[in-house]
């Protein structure tokens, strides 16, 4: 039985996530890859296609590459849902129109002491694979 307590801890988890991948959201709109290097930890591995060509990239590498693409002011997304069990949580967002793509990510979590951190994201570019 959930208490008022657990909904409210469970709650403010939830809105740390959002929080949590909000420097990767920017970095969509801007095109600065640098907003979004701190989300991730440092063995993550991002991985997809675009224009059907796999991409298996590090964190650093998916920076640069975003930063390549340059801003997107007219980006929109929508966090589709997220989960959490203890430290760990997915995370799906929908993007539209990032430099003409769609975009489904996949993240995946984890939270070391007080901070989530995306420790890995899988993505379909959808008809433009």
């Amino acid at each position: 039985m959930e208490t008022k307590e657990n909904e409210v801890q469970s709650f403010n988890e939830y809105q740390e996530v959002v929080k949590a991948l909000q420097p990767y959201i920017e970095s969509a709109r801007t095109g600065n890859g640098d907003l979004s290097r701190p989300a991730f930890y440092d063995h993550a591995h991002i991985v997809g296609s675009i224009g059907g060509e796999f991409e298996n990239n590090t964190a650093d590498e998916f920076a640069e590459a975003i930063t390549s693409l340059g801003e997107s002011p007219n980006v929109q997304h929508h966090i589709a849902w997220i989960d959490i069990s203890g430290p760990a949580a997915a995370a799906k967002v929908e993007f539209q129109d990032w430099k003409g793509f769609r975009f489904t990510d996949f993240f995946v979590l984890y939270k070391n002491g007080k901070e989530w951190r995306i420790s890995g994201k899988v993505y379909d570019s959808h008809s433009q694979n």
